[in-house]
């Protein structure tokens, strides 16, 4: 596991720590209170980071690029933690279609999902 395949684990280990069934109280933790509503404020949450990160990048503004994509990523992983799920099952995914061709990928994931 790299340095920053640990940081994704770590955050997602206090992710998961933010939960009110884990004791997260939404009146005192911004993630607490997303879990709490979700999944609708995670939902508009992940919308409103990838058009600001669209933004960024139309305005080709690198600092921003940056911000935006991690916004993003937290926020996916604020909706990962609602579903129960951890970074490491989407890395292995990317793992699983690391040296795939993406056409191919596109196009088999068409065929098994009808």
């Amino acid at each position: 596991m790299s340095h920053h395949d640990s940081v994704l684990s770590r955050l997602a280990d206090t992710l998961e720590t933010r939960r009110p069934t884990s004791g997260g109280d939404p009146a005192t933790s911004y993630t607490a209170r997303l879990l709490s509503r979700a999944p609708d404020a995670i939902l508009k949450k992940v919308g409103e980071e990838a058009t600001e990160l669209v933004m960024a990048s139309k305005d080709n503004v690198s600092d921003r690029v940056i911000a935006e994509t991690a916004d993003l990523w937290f926020h996916s992983l604020v909706l990962l933690t609602h579903h129960g799920l951890r970074p490491e099952d989407v890395l292995a995914e990317l793992a699983r279609r690391e040296g795939l061709s993406g056409l191919e990928e596109k196009a088999a994931r068409k065929t098994s999902n009808p």
